[in-house]
């Protein structure tokens, strides 16, 4: 009985969509800045604006979208990766950098329509007691997806021609829009008949819900840190302080995606059982000792451990604030709720890197890895004290109940 169960509320037409879509993304990881060069000329400075305005089209878009589930449903999600599929085909027929900044734009709001979407409806159905396990699932097969792109992405552009992996994630996109969209038609009646009317208030009713406005800011610290510290200027640490190869970089990069992989099931698993506030707190202290201590080290065998030990711990944690969000906000709100969570992560996503690379070229390469351990052990402090008073609060109206 509980094998079906887990089935039905992780449904297999998201967690394949989900895969094609970071395969998609994955694989415009590494060609992006090689297509940028060769096709304008770019810098440095004009591919850094890239992920900045991908970031900032999620942004504007994760509210709104969660807003307009209520009403449109589920098939917005294959709008969004029908979308995504529009902006890659306009993106190698353009000459002009400017249009190219703005259609990477639209493709950041069609990410934001899929992934909104696809996180609601997975937050939405499970009990507390699986729903750590199955955003866990849905975050696993995002990042398997994106390690399978990223592999894959170079042979392609090298190979297969500069604009392939434009055409490539195009055809992901349309692939996994094929593969959601008969579940997405059937479903359409059951999201829309439990929601509440569109409503400015809505957001006020779910920031008024204990804990969901401090998830909110712990998704836009680890984001912050996984692009900016992590994705962006470890692979500089990597080559400048100890000295290794890129095809080493590579490699030992390579092995932070893994132990996040390995992390993230056991992460959203633990907290099902022990709770979320209970988890999370050590969770972000372990991750940011850990992340401090890449600035004491330059050897590259134990450089790659840590490179390991990091990404398992961001993995540990990287489903909880989700989770705890649809544990607290009704499920009618779960739109709304997702949508907020995607905003705030989203604005890690875009303050991340600009805050962290000043940082490192104003001071020293090392000073984002601090900062970033600091920020984890602030927003560890935080939730313990936020878990500790409502115990204390549960604990008092316990007490209250059981006089006479």
């Amino acid at each position: 009985m509980t094998r079906p169960e887990v089935e039905q509320r992780v449904p297999s037409a998201i967690l394949a969509a989900a895969l094609l879509f970071n395969l998609g993304q994955g694989v415009l990881r590494p060609s992006m800045p090689l297509y940028l060069q060769q096709a304008f000329g770019a810098d440095y400075r004009m591919v850094t604006y890239i992920p900045v305005v991908f970031g900032a089209g999620k942004w504007v878009a994760s509210l709104p979208t969660g807003y307009l589930l209520s009403r449109l449903g589920r098939p917005l999600m294959i709008l969004g990766l029908l979308l995504i599929a529009i902006v890659d085909v306009g993106s190698i027929s353009t000459s002009s950098y400017g249009t190219f900044l703005a259609l990477r734009t639209l493709g950041g709001v069609g990410w934001a329509m899929f992934a909104t979407v696809a996180t609601t409806a997975v937050v939405n159905v499970p009990a507390t007691r699986r729903r750590g396990r199955a955003v866990s699932v849905l975050l696993m097969s995002e990042a398997f997806g994106l390690l399978l792109g990223s592999a894959l992405g170079g042979w392609l552009y090298q190979r297969a021609g500069t604009t392939t992996p434009f055409l490539f994630e195009a055809t992901c996109m349309v692939v996994a829009a094929v593969a959601v969209g008969r579940w997405a038609v059937l479903a359409a009646d059951e999201t829309r008949a439990p929601q509440p009317r569109l409503d400015r208030r809505l957001l006020a009713e779910v920031l008024r819900t204990p804990g969901v406005v401090l998830m909110g800011v712990t998704s836009a610290v680890l984001m912050a840190i996984q692009t900016g510290a992590f994705v962006f200027l470890f692979p500089l640490y990597l080559f400048t302080r100890a000295g290794v190869d890129p095809a080493t970089v590579g490699v030992l990069v390579s092995l932070g995606v893994v132990g996040r992989l390995v992390a993230l099931w056991l992460g959203g698993s633990v907290s099902d059982r022990w709770g979320r506030m209970r988890i999370l707190a050590p969770g972000l202290l372990v991750y940011a000792v850990l992340l401090g201590s890449i600035s004491l080290l330059t050897y590259p065998t134990l450089l790659g451990v840590l490179s390991f030990a990091v990404g398992a711990a961001a993995g540990f944690v990287a489903a909880i604030p989700t989770a705890l969000t649809g544990d607290r906000v009704p499920p009618p709100l779960h739109g709304v709720a997702i949508g907020w969570i995607r905003t705030m992560t989203d604005g890690g996503q875009i303050a991340g890197p600009l805050v962290m690379g000043f940082l490192a070229d104003a001071m020293d390469l090392a000073v984002p890895f601090v900062l970033g351990a600091l920020l984890l052990a602030t927003m560890a402090t935080m939730v313990w004290q936020c878990h500790r008073r409502e115990r204390a609060m549960l604990s008092a109206i316990t007490t209250e109940g059981s006089k006479p």
